[in-house]
């Protein structure tokens, strides 16, 4: 992605200069099409975004499942000892050990899938700001060129050329 903004950058410094203007005539189609391939990138940065985003879901999701299904088997392990007081009370206390386990298990893995989509989701934010800034800077060159536009022929007819470039 930054190969294409450096390319789209290089397209627009290297354009032939407007005399007399901070402006400057760039191939329309070769900025376009280097616009559509930032665009591409863009676009596939957004999916694998969106990618990394459900498979911490779905981490998060089987994490519960195996924290639902570590105390519903210790549930049921309870309810067997349950008729002896002794046993009871053991039981007990390795169940509540259990499920604070899996607590402390899913909680861990969902900090883990958060730090890791926090690091994608920094890196797409990152990558989004630098093409911002490519895209505003191209638009306010644009907005720059327009000043001649408004420019009547007479007004430009008395536009004083450097002598090398009359006649």
């Amino acid at each position: 992605m930054h190969a294409k903004l450096t390319e789209l950058r290089q397209v627009v410094e290297q354009a032939r200069s407007m005399p007399m203007s901070a402006s400057a005539v760039v191939n329309r189609g070769e900025l376009l099409e280097k616009i559509d391939e930032v665009s591409g990138a863009l676009e596939a940065a957004f999916t694998e975004s969106q990618r990394v985003v459900a498979a911490r879901d779905e981490v998060v999701a089987e994490g519960r499942r195996e924290a639902e299904q570590i105390v519903s088997d210790a549930r049921n392990e309870r309810e067997k000892i349950i008729s002896d007081t002794d046993v009871y009370r053991v039981a007990k206390r390795e169940a509540d050990h259990v499920v604070e386990q899996a607590r402390a298990e899913a909680d861990e893995l969902r900090k883990e899938t958060d730090d890791y989509v926090d690091a994608k989701l920094a890196n797409f934010e990152i990558t989004l700001e630098r093409t911002t800034e490519a895209v505003k800077r191209g638009r306010e060159r644009l907005a720059g060129r327009s000043a001649f536009d408004a420019l009547t022929s007479d007004e430009v007819d008395k536009i004083k050329l450097p002598e090398h470039l009359e006649n």
